[in-house]
This record gives structure tokens, C-alpha cells and sequence, in this order.
């Protein structure tokens, strides 16, 4: 299960995704959420979910790799399907216990879990195809208005990426502590939910320290190279918007828009 969690994973392609520049993929993904969130009727839905298939298309990601990725949240999207569907007020078709379900109950259900999925998606494919420093670089030159008020943006930047860095790192490494005690006679995979929880308290201790030892290997590393913060830092490749990069945002933010105005409009909608 662990070696499912693919999120902070860089594919290496050369798909039109893959050379956007990583500050019009930022501006997508952030206009693509929003259009998500304001979609209130099937047809704004089905806009959103044929854009997210055609940049799928056009990544070349495999889909099989996106599944693998999708299969750890699985839990969360089905519980809160079943939450939506239980509690959404409306004409019981079903009743039983404390639970009633609705054609509302339902509608809202399914709607909910294809949100889930497609924000999860679309946040692995930002990860997937854009690696981990044009993802700082990206985040550093979007956030630059505010280091005019003293916001440590290309600090944050850099947490942010050292912390998509290690996270395959932490659980490979999560893997390799749980081989080790499996064979020393632990079990992790019987018993009940509360059982499999407290089984893995074991786990917390060699993960804490590998953990730090690593941050502090980094922090070594960093002050050796003369790390010094972002005040006077160059880049090796720096960030430029092509024609390309110019098209594609323009064509993809009308429709997002598009797809955000017809949402809005959904509320009015049979």
C-alpha cells in the first residue's frame, strides 16, 4: 500500500505538459480548482472532467500510474460518498436505522466522490509532470509580490519542495522499517482497525529518527555549499513564457471560465 503513494513523484517526459512553463501549470491548477468547486450541474461537470482527460491525454502519464496513485485515498473519497449520501436532507427512497437515503443523498454522493477524484488527480499531474525545483522556481517567482512585505517567500518555496523531495524518500524508508520488523515477528496486516493502528506505533520511533537524521544531513549539506537564503541567489535555468505556454493558458483559462460561469448558473438550472 505504501508503495502506491506516488505523490511527489517526477516522471520525466517531453509531452506539451511536461514543457509548460511551471508557472502557467500553477495558474491552471489553481483556475482548474476553482472551476471544481463552482461546477453545481452535470454539464459543468462533464467540461471539467474532459479537461482533466485531455491534459491527461496530452501528459502521456500513464493512467495506470494515476490509478496506482489514486488507490491509498480510495478510503477517504468512499467515506465521505457515504456521508454525503446518508445526511443530505430530501424524500427517503431507503430508510433503515438512523440512516436515509435520497435521490439527493445520491446525486450529491457521486458528485462529491468525482470532485475528490479529479482534485486529486489534477494535484498528482502537476507533480508528475514538473520536477520538484521548476516547482520552487515556479511557486518563488508567483509569490515574489510578497517578499516586498517581508514574506520569506523563497524560504517557503524551499520547504515546499524539500518536503515533495522526501516524501517517496519517508516512505520507502517507512517500507523498509516495516519489512524488518515483519520479520522479526510483527504483524500489521490482522486484528481489527484499532489493532492495525496500535501495531504501528512501533513504527513512529525508527521513522522519527531516520527522519531527523536526515534533516540534519541536509542542513550540513546546505551549510557547506554556502546556503545562504534567497537574497542574491541566481538560477541555473530561468523561467520563460514561450508562445506555447501563452496559448495554451489563454485557451484553457476561457474555458475554465466558461466552465466556472455555467457552475454559477447551475443553481438556476432544472
Amino acid at each position: 500500500m505504501l508503495k502506491d503513494i506516488t505523490l511527489g513523484q517526477y516522471f520525466p517526459g517531453s509531452s506539451l505538459v511536461h514543457k509548460l512553463d511551471p508557472r502557467v501549470k500553477f495558474i491552471l491548477l489553481f483556475c482548474f480548482i476553482t472551476a471544481l468547486l463552482m461546477a453545481r450541474h452535470p454539464l459543468t461537470y462533464a467540461g471539467v472532467l474532459v479537461y482533466l482527460v485531455s491534459a491527461i491525454a496530452v501528459s502521456r502519464v500513464k493512467p495506470k500510474a494515476l490509478m496506482k496513485g489514486l488507490r491509498p485515498m480510495l478510503f477517504i473519497i468512499i467515506f465521505t460518498a457515504l456521508l454525503n449520501m446518508f445526511y443530505t436532507p430530501g424524500e427517503p427512497l431507503v430508510s433503515f436505522w438512523v440512516f436515509k437515503i435520497s435521490a439527493e443523498g445520491i446525486q450529491r454522493a457521486v458528485f462529491m466522490a468525482l470532485r475528490l477524484l479529479m482534485l486529486i488527480s489534477a494535484t498528482f499531474m502537476l507533480t508528475y509532470t514538473t520536477s520538484p525545483i521548476a516547482l520552487s522556481d515556479a511557486l518563488a517567482r508567483l509569490l515574489s509580490p510578497l517578499a516586498k512585505l517581508r514574506v520569506p517567500v523563497h524560504e517557503f518555496a524551499m520547504m515546499m519542495t524539500i518536503a515533495l523531495r522526501f516524501i517517496p524518500t519517508i516512505i520507502e524508508e517507512t517500507d523498509k522499517i516495516m519489512s524488518a520488523q515483519k520479520a522479526r515477528g510483527a504483524d500489521f496486516e490482522t486484528g481489527n482497525l484499532f489493532r492495525r493502528a496500535k501495531a504501528l506505533i512501533p513504527l513512529l520511533v525508527p521513522l522519527f529518527v531516520s527522519a531527523f537524521r536526515r534533516a540534519d544531513d541536509l542542513a550540513v549539506a546546505m551549510e557547506c555549499r554556502c546556503y545562504r537564503g534567497g537574497e542574491g541567489r541566481t538560477r541555473l535555468k530561468q523561467l520563460h513564457m514561450t508562445g506555447k505556454d501563452t496559448l495554451t493558458l489563454l485557451g484553457s483559462l476561457l474555458l475554465l471560465s466558461g466552465v466556472t460561469v455555467l457552475g454559477r448558473l447551475g443553481w438556476f438550472l432544472p
